[in-house]
């Protein structure tokens, strides 16, 4: 039966009939597939590389406004109050964009930036080449990780690590403060107990009756 049916296709497919519903229809019919699927597939990846060129020109603006902000910072001693604060609203503004870029450290990267940029606005007051030193470790570090994120995020991860260790290990001005506010309150009871003590014996003192005859 099933070779009787093959029988039939072939002989099917090699009469006139056959030929020409091959010829007119089939064939035509596999080759707008075909052709769709590569028209597909072409579209897809042409998509794909413009998806890719904005993200890179986002990412490439977002870094740039960040770097440009950094070098205002790297003079902040020598800017009016206006300008601080318009600096302080370019920065935040830089800062945002780059967390909300779909790359790779991110976040590690804003989180990275924060912290030399007030290290710049701390130099920049007494040590000017200091500040111009953070600025071109700033603009080396976010470029080197506009080039390569994965090998930048891995060195923000350090260096923000070793940050957070050395401001543990240094007591900041509150702690300073609240660590002689606690000296000064644990002092305050031998301070009053002594002062009642002598408040005391003057007292004692005052009353002593005085010798007759005198």
């Amino acid at each position: 039966m099933v070779q009787q049916w093959w029988n039939d296709i072939v002989r099917w497919f090699n009469s006139d009939g056959g030929q020409t519903v091959i010829t007119s229809a089939i064939i035509p019919f596999i080759a707008i597939v075909v052709g769709g699927v590569v028209a597909g597939l072409i579209a897809r990846g042409a998509i794909k590389r413009l998806i890719a060129q904005q993200d890179r020109e986002y990412k490439t603006s977002a870094v740039a406004a960040l770097i440009a902000a950094g070098r205002r910072a790297a003079t902040w001693s020598t800017l009016s109050a206006p300008e601080k604060d318009h600096v302080d609203h370019q920065l935040s503004e830089a800062e945002v964009r780059v967390r909300l870029l779909p790359v790779l450290g991110a976040t590690l990267a804003a989180d990275w930036a924060a912290h030399q940029l007030a290290t710049m606005k701390k130099n920049s007051t007494n040590y000017s080449f200091q500040a111009e030193q953070d600025l071109a470790d700033f603009q080396d570090g976010l470029i080197a990780w506009q080039s390569k994120p994965a090998r930048a995020k891995k060195l923000f991860a350090q260096d923000l690590a070793a940050w957070k260790y050395e401001t543990a290990a240094v007591p900041t001005a509150d702690e300073q403060l609240a660590s002689k506010q606690r000296e000064w309150s644990a002092a305050q009871p031998h301070s009053s107990a002594a002062s009642t003590s002598s408040a005391s014996s003057t007292s004692a003192t005052a009353v002593l009756p005085q010798p007759a005859g005198k």
